[in-house]
């Protein structure tokens, strides 16, 4: 009987965690969708990611990873497909999940630079997503390790989309 009740006491500890992170779950979701979309296509290397980041991150635990890339797929996949709108839904989810929790906000900002790592080096695209998400969420940018002391001008040239350009033009 013991047993019983200890099971019965856990399963409802662990419902009430669910649904207490539910909506960190979706916002988590929804900034990770923001920056995998920013260059117009998902990796599979961000994909991967977000699987690592449902799996590892304790807020997260509670739930089965599927259904944190079932969100993470439905805000890409709105995103790609109208991307107004798609934007809009996704930032709803993330200041849903923020309300004045700064804390909870550099979470964020570090899960998308997270996913924007994954293919080896931060994008322009996604620093330019991931900067935005920053300013509207009131965290400074280098507090995540974003801006050093480097200029805009050496972002760009240091970014990988910037070094394929010139490789295409030296090719031509």
């Amino acid at each position: 009987m013991t047993s019983f009740l200890h099971n019965l006491t856990h399963r409802y500890q662990e419902q009430m965690e669910r649904h207490k992170n539910r909506p960190f779950l979706k916002g988590s979701m929804a900034a990770c969708a923001l920056v995998a979309t920013a260059d117009g296509n998902i990796t599979f290397s961000q994909r991967v990611r977000v699987d690592q980041l449902l799996q590892t991150l304790e807020a997260l635990k509670f739930f089965d990873p599927h259904e944190g890339i079932d969100l993470f797929n439905e805000f890409t996949d709105t995103i790609l497909s109208a991307p107004e709108a798609g934007h809009g839904k996704a930032l709803q989810a993330v200041f849903e999940t923020v309300k004045d929790k700064q804390a909870t906000a550099e979470l964020l900002i570090r899960l998308c630079l997270a996913v924007s790592e994954a293919n080896g080096e931060i994008s322009l695209n996604d620093q330019i997503e991931i900067v935005s998400l920053c300013s509207l969420l009131g965290v400074k940018p280098k507090k995540c390790g974003l801006y050093t002391d480097r200029s805009p001008e050496e972002l760009i040239t240091d970014s990988r989309w910037y070094k394929q350009a010139r490789r295409r033009e030296a090719s031509d």
